[in-house]
């Protein structure tokens, strides 16, 4: 519920940011439409953070972490993207509570199908990633199976740790990053995940994985981050 209602926030201000800079470019002038100055854009390293995580963070105490987002335009439209994060999280389910430490890797690529005008440089993208999380579980409670209760019968006690875990998974991602400021952009991203490979304990399935999230049964999962990103820019192409 919490995450839904910054869910909300956040489109809307982005989506405010978003209508503020294509009314401002409508304020262009025709001379400068018609300058004979070639025109340019921007071209260079962006890297930001995940402002979701810390407020949920501040929100939640049993949910911790960071993400660390880049990208690099390599040629036209196209983007190489990576992520590196960590969590520390603590999941109450019906019949049992346990936490989550672990740090996680992504890398993939973004194709930009926002055509910008000139002196524009914002985002409506579509990209896919590979992702790799390695982490440990904590059990620190449970419910052992009675009378047809969803989970077997665990054979662990509390605070049982279940170490070198790993998953890997594919994600198709859709978002957009709109420059609010001169090379300062908010964005925000959704991520429908597929895991295609996750290491577990014997009795014990991974329900939380860090930078994959919630597992469902189908072994199918959800993520987003709003961002806040700066370029670095090295070199202006010639459009």
């Amino acid at each position: 519920m919490i995450q839904r209602h910054i869910l909300v926030f956040f489109i809307s201000l982005l989506v405010s940011s978003f209508s503020f800079a294509q009314l401002a470019q409508d304020s262009i002038t025709q001379k400068a439409t018609d300058s004979i100055q070639p025109k340019t854009e921007k071209h260079g390293l962006r890297i930001g953070v995940d402002l979701s995580k810390p407020i949920i963070s501040f929100i939640d105490e049993d949910s911790k972490g960071l993400e660390i987002l880049a990208d690099y335009r390599i040629y036209k439209n196209y983007y190489v993207a990576a992520e590196f994060g960590t969590v520390d999280k603590t999941t109450d389910e019906d019949y049992m509570n346990f936490t989550t430490k672990g740090s996680f890797f992504k890398i993939g690529a973004n194709i930009n199908l926002y055509k910008n005008w000139k002196g524009m440089s914002n985002e409506i993208f579509l990209g896919v990633r590979y992702g790799f999380s390695f982490f440990d579980q904590t059990i620190n409670s449970y419910t052992p199976n009675i009378e047809g209760t969803y989970f077997e019968e665990l054979e662990k006690t509390p605070d049982t740790k279940l170490n070198d875990l790993t998953s890997s998974w594919f994600e198709f991602v859709v978002g957009l990053k709109v420059e609010t400021y001169n090379n300062l952009y908010l964005g925000a991203s959704l991520s429908i995940n597929k895991m295609i490979n996750t290491k577990e304990p014997d009795n014990f399935q991974n329900l939380f994985v860090p930078g994959f999230n919630n597992v469902s049964l189908n072994n199918i999962g959800v993520s987003f981050n709003y961002s806040i990103s700066y370029l670095i820019p090295n070199v202006k192409k010639s459009k």
